[in-house]
C-alpha cells in the first residue's frame, strides 16, 4: 500500500535521517538528551510499554518473546496506539516514519514491535 517506509533509529545515535516525520516511543524522555537535539516531530510516550511490563522486562533478551505477546496485548487497548496508526498512516503520505527509540538492544525493543504492527495493521 506504501512506498515509503517506516524505520527505527536509536535517540542515541546521530539522526541518520532527519527526511522523515520522527516520533519518541519511549514511556520515559531518554537521559541526557535535549528537546532541541532529539529533532521530535511527537513523543507519544502513552504508547510505550506500561511501567510495570517495562520494569519486569528489564532489556532482558531471554524475556522478549513474553514481552511482546504482553506489549501487543497491552496495545489492543491503548487509545495511544490508535493515535499512532493514524499519524503513521497519515504521515507515510509525505515520507517515510522514523519510531525512536532509547533501548541499547536494536532488535529487542518495543519500537520493533511497534513496526511489525503498524506493518501488520497497515496492510
Amino acid at each position: 500500500m506504501f512506498s515509503l517506509a517506516i524505520k527505527l533509529e536509536r535517540i542515541y545515535t546521530k539522526p541518520a535521517d532527519l527526511d522523515g516525520y520522527r516520533i519518541l516511543v519511549d514511556r520515559l524522555w531518554p537521559r541526557g538528551i535535549s528537546k532541541v537535539n532529539a529533532h521530535l516531530d511527537l513523543w507519544l510516550k502513552e504508547v510505550g510499554p506500561s511501567t510495570e511490563l517495562r520494569k519486569w522486562f528489564n532489556h532482558d533478551a531471554d524475556k522478549f518473546p513474553e514481552f511482546q505477546k504482553r506489549y501487543l496485548q497491552e496495545l489492543k487497548t491503548n487509545e495511544a496506539y490508535s493515535q499512532l496508526l493514524s499519524t503513521v498512516k497519515e504521515q507515510l503520505t509525505k515520507g517515510n516514519v522514523i519510531l525512536l527509540y532509547g533501548a541499547k538492544d536494536p532488535e529487542h525493543n518495543q519500537a520493533v514491535i511497534l513496526q511489525k504492527q503498524l506493518t501488520k495493521d497497515l496492510k
